[in-house]
Formats: structure tokens, sequence, C-alpha cells
């Protein structure tokens, strides 16, 4: 759905051909899932937001048709490429999580388009996003955390640059991001369980 983080002036951009990209990302979102889990229950919700419609905006249900499989007792996925989170059906989606998973940690994931220097780089921060901002939709905010797939170059036609995204860029992005949710996953329930 194209969100617009280039108001956060503290994001870490992580490029994902760097050569240390794995441990960049776990630096990043394993603090947030040591201090912040515990809060919740150990309770995780996964929002993948995005359509499979246009290319640069279907980040978001490739990393959850990646992530789908894994199976943990405390982590709920919403958001793939069957069953996608988008615009129509966003505020359902939160709806949903609130009545089933009322402390769970949100991490909500989605493309972002930015500066041209940064294309290829995966952001992770505190605070909800707001699906559909660089699109001029007005949906509300999700997340108790984010990530974002900076995926093509903000302009004047972001609409026309997302459907114009490279495939093998998203599907790297996805790639990256879902092998990073993975081990840190893998690292925070081997030490809680």
């Amino acid at each position: 759905m194209y969100t617009d983080v280039s108001t956060k002036p503290s994001t870490v951009y992580i490029p994902i051909e760097s050569d240390n990209y794995l441990s960049s990302f776990c630096n990043q979102l394993q603090p947030y899932l040591e201090t912040l889990l515990p809060l919740h229950n150990h309770e995780l919700v996964i929002v993948c937001i995005g359509t499979d419609r246009a290319t640069g905006d279907s980040l978001g249900p490739l990393v959850g048709y990646k992530l789908h499989p894994l199976n943990y007792e405390n982590v709920s996925f919403y958001g793939n490429l069957d069953e996608p989170v988008h615009a129509k059906n966003l505020e359902d989606t939160l709806k949903l999580i609130q009545e089933k998973h009322p402390k769970a940690l949100v991490i909500a994931i989605d493309a972002c388009l930015g500066a041209p220097h940064n294309i290829g780089c995966v952001t992770i921060g505190e605070g909800a996003i707001y699906p559909g901002a660089g699109v001029k939709k007005n949906l509300p905010p999700i997340g108790h955390l984010h990530i974002t797939g900076i995926v093509n170059f903000s302009s004047m036609m972001n609409m026309v640059v997302l459907q114009n995204t490279r495939l093998s860029l998203v599907m790297k992005m996805a790639d990256n991001i879902a092998m990073g949710i993975k081990h840190c996953l893998w690292r925070y329930y081997k030490k809680y369980s």
C-alpha cells in the first residue's frame, strides 16, 4: 500500500546488498523484541500490507507468503499473496487483530518509496506506519513497530512508479526481510521457550 516514512528522522537504512545485512537487521529488530514482547505477553502479530496488483506494492504480501509457514505458538500473520491486507480491508483487519490479539505486539510491514540513494534499503523502527499515505489515502495507522522496504524513488506520480518497480528488487527485499524476521524469532523464542 506504500507507506511514507520520510518524516521519521532517526531512520536507519539497511541495504539488502550489504555483506552484513542479516546482522544489521537483527541488531535493529532484536532489541525491540527483547524489550517489548515481554510487555505484550510474548505474543506477536505481523501484518504484511500491500497488494500483488502493483509490483512495487507487493512487498508485504510476498513477505507474508514467505513467513506464513512459520509455526510459533504466540506468532500470528496477516497478509500474504492469497489473502492480502490492503486499503479495502485494513480497518476490518485491525478490528480482527484487536479482538483476537488485544495485548499482542504488532509489527507492520509495507513497501515505501524514498530517495534514489535509499532504494534497496530496509528500515526498522518504533511506532506506527500510515499505509497509503504516499498515494494520498487516509487510512488508520498500524503497528507498534514497522519494517519498510524502499522499493523505488518518490515522485509526483507515485502510483506510476509503484506499477513500474522491478519485481527482481521486490523479491530480493522480501527474501531478506523474511530471513531477518525468521532469524530474530528463532533467537527470541529459543531463549524464552
